[in-house]
């Protein structure tokens, strides 16, 4: 996002406010006059007064409540002593379509009046669209994808009187579960985890078929599209009653992403991919392609079945402990906990602009990195004497950026880490695989490997592989790029309009 600020993140320091003037201040005096002064300046249609109340590089975000879109609009122009102080307001408004709520963020000018640093606006429901049971009939909307989010979208649509229908090519709801946040960050309407239920919900618990089952939501297993097209002048999907599609196929759209390595001479036949792979490890010599969750996850397995691993590391990773990634800011424990609901989490979660945000993330990973909190530098060290190099993630930022830009490049540590440093799990870095021989693996670097087993664990294609295999390569191009942030620092196609009409696409918790 392009700033023409000379700052993103407010400290005292920056504003020119001296910080004993403070002390004298009352917050909730405070944000209650600049609540009052905003109110009722939109109630004037004001604009010059709404533009007062804000500081000259501030953000205003809105989350469909007056753009129907997700915008971060900002200022006038549309280090470890710093001292910084928000005071944050919380309100409900109301619009000619819905209801929703705000989080404002101010700061102190050095005349002592206090200006929105960021606004976040929010709609949280439509008028005339109160939520109510369902009466059965043709589906006017198709969900491809059962999982957390086909789930959660169906569930939403059906208690708006929305008729919806949710296919899935598994044989069983649930089947690709794997909840690495916690149960308090992946809640689910309607139906929230038991209390006695673990911080990590396992998949063997089934949540997702029994939370299918109890809201009664309509199905369709072992099923697919297998082709679609758009109906310009009927406004549907191949002239059904189906009015809107929506992808809900994870990161990636679900197809695993393989390099095309050549075979030389007769071959190497023991290739697997994760999501097809069944194998007998005791004794065999497995390479894992990849060094993030998933490869290091998989790693597990075969070790444990006293398996020769090697784990194939071809650019650096950022890791973090399991306990530093769920009390950190980025985990979101501070906000998604047993005693906060999850409805205020996710408007917390969304109010500050990512320019203020990302500040904040490169201070708290640089910080626990020097103290310890992230991964002790014990770990840190051992990892790399054994080959495995560690970063600190995209500008310093740990997780956060890594999701938004790649969807992966960690290891949330789980115990591989450890398997690396007593040479349990050993590492072939800096180099990728060139080719496959007929006893195992040549690397571009010219060495060479025998190996049983080969499993890539790399990540999954372009987001959009799914609607180009369902609904062409043209429809494709138009929906326009998925994740990533756009130069407002919001996620692009996802949970908002593409560029395709009546096509959407659900990612993310």
């Amino acid at each position: 996002m392009s700033s023409c600020a000379p700052f993103d993140i407010p400290t005292l320091e920056d504003l020119g406010v001296n910080p004993t003037v403070l002390e004298e201040l009352s917050p909730v005096v405070e944000a209650n006059k600049w609540l009052s002064e905003f109110s009722a300046s939109v109630r004037d249609r004001a604009t010059g007064s709404i533009t007062d109340l804000f500081h000259q590089f501030g953000f205003w975000k809105d989350i469909l409540a007056l753009t129907w879109n997700f915008r971060t609009i900002r200022g006038l122009c549309l280090a470890e002593d710093s001292l910084l102080v928000f005071l944050r307001l919380c309100f409900e408004f109301e619009t000619k379509q819905g209801q929703g709520k705000a989080i404002a963020f101010l700061v102190p000018t050095p005349d002592t009046q206090w200006k929105a640093w960021s606004l976040l606006t929010r709609l949280e429901s439509l008028k005339g669209f109160p939520e109510r049971f369902l009466t059965d009939g043709s589906p006017t909307v198709l969900i491809i994808g059962a999982g957390h989010t086909g789930l959660d979208i169906a569930a939403r649509l059906k208690y708006m009187d929305v008729s919806v229908l949710v296919i899935d090519r598994s044989a069983r709801i649930g089947d690709n579960l794997c909840l690495h946040d916690t149960v308090w960050f992946n809640q689910m309407p309607y139906l929230p985890f038991p209390s006695t239920w673990p911080v990590f919900c396992p998949a063997a618990k089934d949540w997702l078929e029994f939370y299918a089952k109890a809201l009664e939501l309509n199905v369709w297993l072992s099923s697919r599209v297998v082709k679609t097209s758009w109906n310009e002048n009927a406004k549907t999907w191949n002239n059904e009653p189906v009015k809107h599609l929506v992808f809900a196929t994870g990161y990636g759209g679900g197809f695993p992403k393989v390099p095309d390595i050549p075979r030389k001479g007769n071959g190497f036949h023991g290739i697997l991919r994760p999501n097809n792979f069944t194998v007998e490890y005791s004794r065999k010599k497995v390479v894992v392609v990849g060094a993030a969750n998933s490869a290091l996850d998989i790693a597990m397995d075969p070790v444990r079945h006293n398996a020769e691993v090697t784990l194939n590391q071809r650019s650096s990773t950022y890791v973090i402990s399991l306990d530093a990634s769920i009390s950190s800011l980025q985990g979101y424990s501070k906000r998604y906990n047993e005693h906060s609901s999850v409805e205020f989490s996710d408007l917390l979660s969304s109010a500050l602009p990512w320019p203020s945000l990302l500040p904040l993330l490169r201070a708290e990973t640089t910080h626990a990195a020097s103290v310890d909190k992230g991964v002790p530098r014990s770990i840190i060290r051992g990892l790399e004497s054994a080959g495995f190099r560690t970063n600190l993630g995209i500008d310093d930022g740990g997780v956060l950026p890594l999701i938004y830009a790649r969807g992966g490049g960690l290891y949330v540590d789980t115990g591989a880490s450890g398997e690396i440093i007593k040479g349990n799990i050993k590492i072939k870095s800096g180099c990728s695989i060139q080719r496959f021989t007929s006893v195992g693996l040549e690397f571009d670097d010219g060495s060479e490997m025998g190996c049983d087993v080969v499993i890539f664990a790399t990540g999954y294609g372009e987001s959009r592989d799914s609607i180009r295999e369902v609904c062409g390569s043209e429809i494709a191009k138009q929906v326009g790029p998925i994740w990533g942030l756009d130069n407002e620092g919001e996620l692009q196609g996802v949970w908002r309009r593409t560029g395709q009409p009546h096509l959407w696409i659900g990612m993310g918790t």
